[in-house]
């Protein structure tokens, strides 16, 4: 029988008009961007911790604390690459991940299949094991940007 571990992340940034907007490892073109110490890539960080926790390792917070300088606008790819390896390290590997965004803007379906798409490069999994969902908060909040994140990883 296969070692099935399920694993939930979440993160959440404020929208801002400043900076880039960066979803899912891919620039998109919006107003507002995710604030955050790091890229602010809420859905990146919440599929790290998804993973992380499938794997019960500590989360993204306890590992790149954001009050370390060094970690200060990093390219959360960083992240996800670090989180891989340690489940490389436990001999586990993702299988599928299945993700809500939750925003009002920037509207995520223009973008959906490109970060399904990147997502499958970075996770090498088929990008059939990828779902991508964007909901709206239905009252027009735009001051911030949430994602959920289910992963399912197993013994590689």
């Amino acid at each position: 029988m296969n070692n099935l571990r399920i694993g939930l992340g979440y993160d959440c940034h404020l929208l801002k008009k400043e900076g880039s907007c960066i979803i899912g490892g891919l620039k998109i073109n919006s107003e507002l961007a995710p604030q955050g110490h790091s890229d602010g890539d809420v859905l990146l960080h919440a599929i790290c911790d998804a993973l992380l926790g499938a794997a019960g390792l500590d989360d993204l917070g306890t590992q790149f604390k954001d009050s370390e300088p060094k970690w200060k606008n990093k390219n959360s790819a960083f992240f996800l690459e670090e989180s891989i390896k340690q489940l490389n390290n436990l001999n586990l590997k993702c299988i599928s991940i299945d993700c809500v965004l939750i925003c009002d803007e920037p509207k995520i379906s223009p973008y959906r299949e490109s970060i399904r798409q990147n997502l499958s490069q970075s996770l090498k999994l088929d990008v059939s094991r990828i779902n991508l969902k964007g909901k709206t908060t239905e009252v027009g909040d735009k001051t911030k940007i949430e994602a959920h994140v289910v992963a399912l990883i197993t013994s590689a």
